[in-house]
């Protein structure tokens, strides 16, 4: 070998040596340095000719792991979703107080029972009545509170959506950036661990936002992609956008870099995939099952007052709207009802009893006459006669007596969906509301429709994950039965057919169930129908979509008559078997009292809503129910979040493990390179000794 090649073969060395202490001093420098990977120099053999010629240095390299990083990022990714669901489910559980403090929610409607029962006691005390519509309105106060601010736990959520999106899209930027910088250094054999390394900080941040896969690209540099494999980040950005509305699930669509195609792309995981799964699931399932329990809570409290009679005897009962017209309101009724006419003394002035299964009307006990729901109104206003009058207007009945006389209703064994007929029609409601409030409507698909024909109400069909699978607009058929209805919206080619159906419940509730093939949501997009003039709409009616949902906690308030006067409230019961001129309602009486303190033990029948199916159990015991399904929401979120947690902390230990700066190991590689470096100046000085005896010799 000549001295030229020795000199070179021992300068390779020579920079072989210093470009690797180079990065031992780096690695050294940056070992507590977050993000920072460690790095190492690649040699390989330089060969001339079939003859070495010392080392080459093709380039440095950092010690990475694929599979634990995707593990990592998956493990972050499920980390930040459980983490952002634990927070928000375990603010809206703080809304409802704490379980073991007076203030407890669930504990409000216990006060009211018993605020009514120690009236009982006194029914004359218009300090007690005022103390019992003092706990209810406190209860409907705190209700409407926590419905309002889990509603504005959405609204937050929905901001934060927003945030995530354009922090994605930012760190997708970022990210392509960075590929041209790193496959410019590969391309002139430059040290690009650098940007590499800030770029897998991007990358772990991004895993936290949303779930994505990173595969290594040929030329350096690495493509990001969708679950479904959309590429996001590579030579040049997609655009992330989030897509929603008040009344739909959100979900969020990629603007391909160079297309026109905007595909919907699947999050699985991260902070956005918990958030998407409070805003669309967890929290409606919360003010859901909220606004069931209290429209619950009230109907039994109605119940109770509506088969109740006021000392005197108010002289107007004025319903509720039922949405319905009084034929198809008073159509399906079973058993007998009373309603009285008593004069101030409460004594008994007129007495008419209404068989509903016999279809039949008597008065002051004489033979009944007959009567259709159709002929009910004038029925009545006959067995009326002078001493009051029944109208029925704009979805309501009201009732009045005349000549200074008042009203008393026995409910007797009166049925409809659960409800007697004071009852169903909202004649003597202690609490009053705006809008529907319980969607048990009563209809069947025998029934009249009653909307107007020709009305139209849209609808979007959304996958689980919310991205919008069909939008189809229904129109009202002239045909006038809820069969022609239900067939006109679960028509295949114009209704949601394709994907489920609409049906009618015992108790006329209307509900979508989805097809097997492909678990769908519904979503109301806009509602033009009416039923009757100026009457509810479809999802009005059957309280269909998110905002009709949503508000359905807050409708409710005391009756003004009452609030205004307790001493109008109905504490008694009208004795039935009380001939005219005989005491039918007597002062001091406080059985209507103790019915309204039994009310929270009655069975009722809870429609499906939030974590709990269709059910039929007492108010009190679905309060316990929804509390503690609250509290395990919050805790198994927090349970899920502590285990992810853990999770992505092993991952992230396994993966610092391999790409950590080891202080130990870097010393011996500090030692080795140092005598490597060594050797080589060794070999360059032993070349130059001999060059000098070569010249001394010539």
């Amino acid at each position: 070998m000549s001295l030229t090649a020795t000199l070179r073969t021992a300068s390779s060395g020579l920079n072989a040596a210093q470009a690797s202490l180079r990065a031992v001093s780096d690695n050294i420098a940056n070992v507590n340095t977050p993000g920072y990977v460690r790095k190492t120099v690649n040699q390989s053999s330089l060969v001339v000719d079939g003859a070495g010629m010392g080392v080459k240095v093709d380039g440095v390299k950092r010690i990475t792991d694929q599979y634990l990083q995707m593990a990592s990022l998956t493990a972050a990714s499920d980390a930040e979703r459980w983490g952002a669901v634990s927070q928000y489910l375990d603010n809206a559980q703080s809304l409802f107080g704490d379980p073991g403090a007076d203030g407890f929610f669930f504990n409000r409607l216990d006060k009211i029972f018993a605020a009514f029962a120690t009236a009982a006691d006194d029914p004359s005390s218009t300090l007690l009545r005022s103390q019992a519509l003092s706990n209810v309105e406190d209860f409907l106060s705190e209700a409407d509170r926590i419905n309002g601010q889990i509603v504005a736990l959405g609204d937050t959520v929905e901001t934060q959506i927003t945030a995530d999106v354009d922090r994605a899209n930012s760190l997708l930027e970022e990210i392509s950036k960075l590929n041209a910088d790193i496959r410019r250094a590969s391309v002139v054999g430059a040290d690009a661990s650098g940007s590499e390394n800030i770029q897998s900080q991007l990358l772990d941040e991004l895993a936290g936002l949303m779930s994505v896969r990173v595969s290594p690209r040929a030329g350096g540099g690495v493509d990001v992609r969708s679950a479904e494999g959309i590429l996001l980040a590579g030579d040049d950005p997609a655009k992330l956008v989030y897509q929603s509305t008040d009344t739909t699930p959100g979900y969020i669509t990629a603007q391909i870099a160079g297309s026109t195609s905007t595909p919907a792309i699947s999050i699985n995981s991260g902070e956005l995939k918990g958030l998407l799964e409070l805003r669309d699931v967890e929290l409606p399932k919360i003010y859901d099952q909220l606004g069931e329990f209290v429209s619950k809570a009230v109907d039994q409290l109605n119940a109770a007052n509506n088969d109740a009679a006021a000392y005197p005897g108010p002289a107007s009962m004025v319903g509720r709207d039922t949405g319905l017209d009084l034929t198809t309101g008073v159509t399906g009724f079973t058993g007998s009802s009373t309603i009285a006419i008593v004069d101030p003394q409460g004594l008994m002035q007129r007495k008419i009893d209404i068989d509903f299964t016999a279809g039949t009307m008597s008065v002051n006990g004489a033979a009944g006459t007959p009567f259709t729901p159709a002929t009910f109104l004038t029925s009545l206003n006959t067995a009326l006669g002078g001493a009051g009058s029944a109208t029925f207007a704009n979805g309501a009945l009201t009732l009045n007596a005349t000549g200074g006389n008042g009203l008393a209703i026995d409910e007797g064994t009166s049925q409809k969906t659960g409800r007697g007929f004071s009852h169903f029609f909202g004649l003597n409601d202690l609490i009053k509301s705006t809008g529907q409030t319980n969607y048990a409507t009563g209809l069947t698909t025998a029934s009249p429709h009653g909307f107007t024909p020709g009305d139209q109400i849209s609808l979007q069909l959304s996958s689980t994950d919310g991205r919008p699978l069909s939008t189809v607009t229904v129109t009202v058929p002239a045909a006038a039965n809820m069969s022609d209805l239900l067939a006109s919206l679960n028509s295949p080619a114009t209704g949601v057919g394709v994907y489920g159906s609409f049906g009618l419940d015992a108790s006329g509730v209307l509900s979508f169930t989805s097809g097997a093939a492909i678990d769908t949501k519904v979503s109301i997009l806009t509602d033009n129908t009416e039923r009757g003039a100026g009457g509810p709409s479809i999802s009005q009616l059957f309280g269909l979509g998110v905002q009709e949902r949503s508000t359905r906690a807050g409708r409710f308030q005391v009756s003004t008559i009452f609030n205004s006067d307790p001493t109008k409230m109905a504490m008694g019961k009208l004795d039935t078997s009380a001939a005219v001129g005989q005491v039918a309602v007597r002062p001091g009486d406080g059985k209507g009292a103790l019915d309204l303190s039994n009310a929270g033990e009655i069975n009722t029948l809870f429609q499906a809503a939030g974590s709990l199916g269709q059910v039929n159990m007492t108010v009190s015991r679905y309060a316990a129910e929804f509390g503690g399904a609250i509290g395990r929401g919050a805790a198994s979120a927090e349970t899920r979040k502590a285990s992810a947690e853990a999770v992505a902390a092993e991952a992230t230990n396994r993966r610092q493990s391999v790409e950590g700066v080891n202080l130990d190991e870097e010393l011996v590689n500090l030692t080795t390179y140092q005598q490597a470096f060594n050797a080589s100046a060794r070999m360059i000085q032993a070349v130059g000794e001999l060059y000098d005896v070569l010249l001394g010799i010539v």
